[in-house]
């Protein structure tokens, strides 16, 4: 399989304004969803769990009572590829967004 081509700084905070609630931090996708309560949290990463491993590429997140905090970056390009911004935007869709 052909290695993600890392974007530039200016690529990525371009297309930054495709997807609401996601910033840059770094040479991460950075954003944090809120949910009611802890159950639609864990059903929100569970449904994203599923999305992440059918892409074969994984967030690092983690989770307190309704809220899931995402980092997205290509670990083989070393920074932020196409395929982060397909996984935060099915993270959107699935968050509802």
């Amino acid at each position: 399989m052909k290695k993600p081509a890392r974007l530039s700084a200016k690529d990525v905070d371009a297309r930054l304004s495709t997807l609401p609630g996601w910033k840059r931090v770094k040479e991460r996708l950075h954003r944090t969803f809120t949910f009611t309560d802890f159950s639609e949290a864990f059903a929100f990463m569970a449904r994203a769990a599923l999305a992440a491993e059918k892409m074969n590429h994984h967030p690092d997140w983690s989770n307190a009572w309704n809220k899931v905090t995402v980092d997205l970056n290509t670990h083989d390009a070393g920074g932020i590829t196409d395929l982060d911004f397909r996984l935060a935007a099915e993270m959107n869709r699935i968050a509802g967004n």
